[in-house]
């Protein structure tokens, strides 16, 4: 296998439940120019929520006669076996095993890079910020017609992933292991102006430059989740604002939504998001695995 060969991958959601994917994209690169992109429907049999609609335009009618994730198993399973697979962001990764968990399906053996970790590395100016596809494809020159397309958003991933080669001279094998590394070797995070309510992650954790804000009630409760969050990496912060990129939700008290299906939090963060901002919106169970798994990849 070359050096440079992966294959990207991006996920589409019915809801804040990652596990629900309803849109598998990947663009494929053999270590030169060339890219080739496939993406399926999945059927994610599961309420739709009307945000995730309103985001990338697939409801229940689309997927109606779309395969269920054990249909298209094998599938995927042949696209990135024994390969480097390129996700923007761990949540990608994360709902492709939380999905696999919740189908009792095999895990496909291959290995994950996080094309935002690598841009974080790459380019100095977005170590902690501004590492999201959108405003990444702006800086680097790459056109992004049909954002929160899976096969689009794919292809995006793997050309930052091209150009941070390029950049570099780093090969995608050897990005497996700087990844693993400091954002700046012998360089301390800039500081940043806090106030009493937010909390500063560990500035050497694997999710470094991640800001997280939480709604409603937590199983393991909040100050144990964002006491993992920090120790991670994280910023915890009160309140959902520009600079935020996690928002988890947990269960919500209808007495205190004032009428609303949201909380505040999560309507602010979807408010943002149409305006362009990259903020993930997941449950508890998403963020514990998003988390764990860095730790992981991070320990290897």
């Amino acid at each position: 296998m070359q050096d440079n060969a992966f294959v990207a991958i991006d996920v589409e959601t019915a809801n804040c439940w990652l596990a629900s994917i309803c849109q598998i994209g990947l663009a494929a690169v053999m270590g030169d120019d060339d890219s080739e992109i496939v993406s399926t429907y999945v059927n994610p049999e599961t309420d739709f929520d009307p945000y995730n609609i309103h985001i990338h335009g697939i409801d229940e009618s689309v997927v109606a006669d779309a395969p269920c994730l054990p249909d298209a198993w094998d599938w995927l399973g042949d696209q990135l076996a024994d390969r480097i697979v390129v996700s923007h962001t761990a949540f990608d990764r994360v709902a492709i095993s939380q999905a696999c968990e919740r189908y009792r399906l095999p895990p496909i053996p291959c290995r994950w890079l996080d094309s935002a970790c690598v841009a974080r590395r790459a380019w100095s100016q977005f170590a902690y910020r501004g590492y999201g596809l959108a405003n990444l494809a702006s800086f680097l020159g790459i056109p992004m017609t049909r954002h929160h397309d899976a096969g689009s958003d794919a292809w995006v991933a793997a050309q930052i992933m091209q150009k941070a080669i390029e950049h570099t001279g780093l090969s995608a094998s050897d990005w497996l292991k700087r990844v693993r590394g400091p954002l700046k070797p012998r360089t301390r995070r800039p500081a940043t102006t806090q106030s009493r309510a937010n909390k500063v992650g560990n500035p050497d954790g694997p999710l470094a430059g991640e800001v997280v804000v939480f709604t409603g009630a937590l199983a393991t409760g909040r100050d144990h989740a964002a006491s993992l969050a920090i120790e991670a990496g994280c910023d915890v912060h009160a309140n959902v604002t520009k600079a935020t990129t996690v928002l988890v939700v947990g269960i919500q008290d209808p007495s205190r939504l004032v009428g609303y299906d949201k909380s505040s939090k999560h309507r602010r963060a979807e408010e943002l998001v149409a305006q362009g901002h990259p903020i993930r919106i997941v449950c508890e169970q998403d963020l514990e695995r998003l988390i764990a798994d860095a730790q992981a990849e991070e320990s290897e």
